[in-house]
């Protein structure tokens, strides 16, 4: 958690955009959305059983309406109104409780909560429908969505802490990985580097490994050996003070395939010429098609659907680097950048991925810088 100034600064400013859409309260039922205004941060979110409800009203501090299982630790944030009950209550979780507190804050105001792209609604549809019939409660017109997007500088040295400990462990993966070991021991290893490095935990990873790229960037690991020859790829979201890293790289099995330095070496070249463009001012669609351009000559993405994404409480966020988003990048935002290519006429693909946040004048990289040529697994 960080200091109480921090999350009043957070608070102050939703709030003024709430008053520029004439809302009179939200409610945010979202991990993500309550830990940004609370620094409300425990794991006990994995339990699907019971709701969590913040209440931001149009001035002063959020109302917590949670289980009582959450008051002490909910406690030691900011919030200083919160309110039980025990949960579950099959009868009622909450949900009188949590439509008193909307009447008490917004009267007859309007009442807003998340509707966009990567909001969802973390509590029962039944009860979402039970509520509905008493309260009218809109969209909060993307309000949280734009909040987010731009960090205060203590976020981006969280994200750069969490970036810094991915790094280290992506430098000693040689000494875990060569021809022989199992993709899915160097995920288990992989793990254990980044916690030993000093993440808080690893929510996130994904890898894949082939001869000439791999065939997708999502997969869960099998027994299958590396060879000689083939490339490995790991991307890991690591957690720090809450806060995701997300970026990967690309390791040869000794020497590399021609086809595999060459789909490598244009990854580098699409990643330079995204970062030519990064800059406040441009849209999210000008840096997909400066990449783009290089990944397809031009034909307008791949497979995989965007070459990059906000990032920071989540592991993606805000922002898409496709033809379509038009966002305009603003000093603050974190993003990734993350070009894919075909190799060898289409057989395979290979991508790599960076953070960056934007600055006045540009960009700076958050992650640590990568290598002009794959590292070798080569023990």
């Amino acid at each position: 958690m960080f200091e109480r100034s921090e999350y009043l600064t957070r608070i102050k400013a939703v709030q003024t955009r709430m008053a520029s859409h004439d809302l009179s309260a939200l409610l945010l039922t979202q991990e993500a959305d309550i830990r940004y205004l609370t620094g409300y941060l425990t794991r006990f979110w994995e339990s699907p059983t019971r709701p969590w409800f913040l209440v931001l009203p149009a001035s002063g501090l959020p109302i917590a309406v949670i289980p009582s299982i959450g008051a002490a630790l909910m406690g030691r944030t900011i919030v200083e109104d919160i309110r039980t009950w025990s949960a579950p209550d099959y009868s009622d979780d909450g949900i009188s409780l949590l439509r008193d507190t909307l009447g008490e804050v917004a009267g007859t105001g309007r009442i807003g909560t998340p509707q966009g792209i990567e909001s969802h609604l973390r509590m029962p549809l039944g009860d979402w429908i039970r509520l509905s019939k008493d309260v009218d409660i809109g969209s909060d017109m993307q309000v949280m969505r734009a909040a987010r997007m731009v960090k205060t500088p203590c976020e981006v040295e969280a994200v750069r802490e969490a970036c810094q400990i991915a790094g280290r462990a992506f430098a000693r993966v040689p000494e875990k990985a060569c021809a022989g070991t199992a993709l899915s021991n160097v995920f288990r290893s992989f793990q254990m580097l980044c916690l030993e490095e000093g993440a808080d935990w690893v929510p996130y990873l994904a890898g894949a490994k082939g001869s000439d790229g791999y065939d997708d960037v999502i997969s869960p690991a099998s027994d299958d050996p590396l060879q000689v020859g083939e490339v490995l790829m790991l991307d890991t979201g690591v957690i720090r003070q809450g806060y995701f890293s997300d970026f990967d790289r690309n390791y040869s099995v000794g020497a590399p395939r021609d086809a595999a330095a060459r789909a490598y070496d244009k990854l580098m070249d699409a990643m330079r010429a995204g970062e030519a463009v990064l800059k406040p001012g441009n849209t999210a669609a000008d840096i997909f098609h400066a990449m783009d351009k290089l990944c397809t000559g031009g034909a307008g993405g791949q497979s995989a659907g965007r070459l990059g994404h906000g990032l920071g409480l989540q592991l993606t966020e805000g922002l898409s680097f496709i033809a379509e988003d038009h966002t305009v990048l603003e000093a603050g935002m974190v993003i990734t950048l993350e070009p894919g290519v075909s190799v060898s006429g289409g057989a395979g693909l290979m991508v790599h991925e960076d953070d960056y946040v934007i600055t006045d004048t540009g960009w700076e990289r958050l992650s640590p810088t990568p290598p002009e040529q794959m590292m070798r697994l080569d023990k």
